[in-house]
């Protein structure tokens, strides 16, 4: 049996998520989960005849540790409340699935209009970076981290930590465990970015700061890091150049470079020298909505 594992915090578009998980075209058996503290969720659980698991709002990794001790389908795929998926995710992941294999994860994909710098911004990050990032990495038989908005597992683990981002904290536990980590770019997840630089900003830092703390749990000599300001000026760095389509495009991508440079020295500021570091608690993003 395979569960399908929806988090959600006061999120309006939960209906839509829903509804591409209902109408998945598969012939596997599945059931879809939504883990949430609100009454609304409740209510639309209560309406698609789906299971409906309370947590108490303490934040995305406290709610998935309430998951791992109540679910017992051997498969899990996690996702949020504020996508959608395409009709083909259960089926791709089934196909790629084997004993061999411990984590699939899928292809974000931007809703938002590459007419804007912030939309731009967002197709060149997905595509020119994180896709082909995975996709080289894929090909190359070596690690990779997971899309938080998008990825399974089997369902092994019981417990992750507060202070790190699960994305990138169960690929590296389940590779220390000689098991295989699977690119499915054809399971696609379909995103809205912020749409302005304030949102922008605090969302990579949080996500980039929930990636700082991995040392902690993960030897990155032995298994080294992916998301970090290093490998994104290596490998990010001339794929990003040979993205855009026309001089705006260009002159948007070099705002970019300068935008996540800010951004690294922001997260270096909090973590290195005010020693704030990511904790695990629900934070709205108003422009994603």
């Amino acid at each position: 049996m395979i569960s399908i594992i929806v988090t959600s915090f006061k999120e309006p578009n939960l209906e839509k998520c829903i509804l591409s998980l209902i109408n998945q075209k598969t012939k596997h058996k599945y059931n879809i989960v939504v883990v949430s503290p609100d009454d609304n969720a409740k209510k639309l659980c209560k309406k698609h005849k789906i299971k409906y698991l309370f947590d108490p709002g303490k934040g995305k990794s406290y709610a998935l540790n309430l998951v791992f001790k109540k679910i017992k389908s051997e498969f899990l795929i996690l996702t949020d409340a504020d996508v959608y998926v395409s009709d083909n995710v259960i089926e791709e992941f089934m196909k790629k699935f084997n004993p061999k294999i411990g984590v699939i994860t899928g292809r974000p994909i931007s809703i938002n209009s590459r007419k804007n710098m912030m939309g731009y911004w967002s197709h060149l990050l997905f595509d020119a970076g994180a896709h082909m990032i995975r996709k080289k990495l894929y090909n190359e038989n070596k690690f990779l981290e997971c899309s938080g908005y998008l990825f399974g597992f089997r369902n092994i683990i019981k417990k992750i930590p507060l202070d790190v981002a699960e994305d990138a904290y169960i690929p590296y536990w389940f590779y220390s465990k000689n098991y295989k980590i699977i690119y499915s770019e054809n399971s696609k997840v379909f995103v809205k970015n912020p749409d302005n630089f304030r949102d922008w900003l605090n969302q990579r830092k949080r996500t980039s700061k929930a990636h700082e703390t991995l040392e902690k749990y993960v030897d990155v000599v032995k298994f080294p890091r992916v998301k970090s300001f290093k490998n994104e000026i290596l490998f990010g760095f001339f794929s990003a150049l040979s993205y855009p389509k026309n001089i705006k495009e260009f002159v948007w991508t070099i705002c970019l470079f300068f935008a996540r440079f800010y951004m690294w020295l922001n997260v270096f500021y909090d973590t290195k020298l005010k020693k704030q570091h990511y904790t695990d608690a629900w934070e709205k993003v108003e422009s994603t909505k």
